[in-house]
């Protein structure tokens, strides 16, 4: 059995298994489809982009209608899948299409790469899927399959290991069906070759695999362990005005950029952050009617809302909307969940 037969035997396995997935339903493949998709599933579960990509194609099907759309109809449509810089660089990397090259995503690797939010893997992806490019896709799923097939013992978070998996991807990748292959990986990285407690005995490709024959599936990939996220605390307050609530719109840079969100203080410790929110909307605060933990990448935050009866606007950009209103900007993640639960409560009649 040579070393290289596996992808023969990958792509037996995806035809017969590759999941439905609706950026996946047209032949040949949409260029932006795959484009909005793969840019979609980074950070984010296969199963919640489905929905995202069928309302974003009703909202956007073409380049020319995303880069046609205010930034805020594109952040409201992102709304919920959070990293919002991703859809920030969809919507200037369609721009970019636009002015330069007519509405039609080039296709060398190097111009590819130098749009807004394109980097390495997704040049391989569309390049691969889209048009037939004998170029790998590498992401996380590519990486943990290929360190254990072939027994990789560098850490895949690194440089070097991911230069060495690459290359022996650049190796295996048939000329004939570079997308499948890639996507392939994908699907069997996340339903069998999965970064726990792999499913080995549903895996295709044991009888290639280095890890499963040294009994190194639980050991393998190596990977430097992350550094651990920050704990805050959140003190958000709930301000109404004649059926309205005071937002706050974030700076046009850093951590949710632009987002709207209810006025909010971040503290190391809960009785700090409401002293800074009564501090910063000079009022008292009432009573916590709402709590939340938010889970971001680098960053816990606490969350606490407490009603206030009143309160003076500090400086900086500032509205007050009503609940239809609000649902026609773009909030910040964890205050979308806030507004959603005050808006069941205001629907009901209920006292906040």
């Amino acid at each position: 059995m040579k070393r290289n037969d596996w992808p023969e035997t990958l792509l037996a396995w995806f035809d017969g298994s590759r999941r439905a997935l609706p950026w996946r339903e047209e032949h040949p493949r949409n260029p932006y489809h795959v484009w909005v998709s793969e840019i979609m599933l980074q950070q984010t579960r296969t199963e919640t982009v489905k929905g995202y990509f069928q309302r974003w194609m009703e909202q956007f099907p073409t380049i020319r209608d995303l880069a046609q759309a205010p930034e805020e109809q594109v952040l409201r449509a992102w709304q919920g899948l959070g990293y919002y810089s991703r859809a920030r660089n969809l919507h200037k990397a369609a721009r970019q299409v636009m002015a330069e090259w007519g509405g039609q995503l080039p296709r060398e690797r190097k111009t590819l790469g130098s749009l807004a939010g394109i980097g390495a893997y997704t040049v391989g992806a569309i390049l691969s899927m889209a048009f037939g490019e004998k170029i790998p896709a590498v992401d996380g799923n590519l990486l943990r399959v290929l360190a254990r097939l072939y027994g990789v013992e560098e850490d895949i978070s690194g440089t070097q290991g991911k230069k060495t998996i690459t290359a022996l991807a650049e190796e295996a990748i048939p000329g004939n069906r570079p997308g499948d292959f890639n996507e392939a990986l994908m699907d069997l990285g996340a339903e069998v070759c999965i970064p726990r407690h792999p499913r080995c005995e549903a895996c295709p490709l044991t009888a290639f695999c280095q890890a499963w024959k040294e009994g190194k599936t639980e050991i393998l990939p190596v990977k430097k362990p992350k550094a651990p996220q920050k704990e805050l605390a959140a003190a958000c307050g709930l301000v109404v005005r004649e059926g309205r609530y005071l937002f706050h719109k974030r700076p046009a840079k850093g951590m949710l950029a632009s987002m709207w969100e209810f006025p909010m203080v971040l503290e190391p410790g809960a009785e700090k952050a409401r002293s800074s929110l009564v501090k910063l909307l000079e009022t008292e605060a009432g009573p916590a009617v709402w709590q939340h933990r938010h889970v971001f990448t680098h960053q816990i935050w606490n969350m606490t809302a407490y009603v206030m009866e009143r309160a003076e606007v500090p400086g900086g950009e500032w509205s007050w909307f009503s609940p239809e209103e609000w649902e026609k900007v773009p909030l910040a993640g964890p205050h979308a969940k806030l507004a959603d639960w005050l808006k069941k409560t205001v629907d009901r009649n209920e006292k906040v």
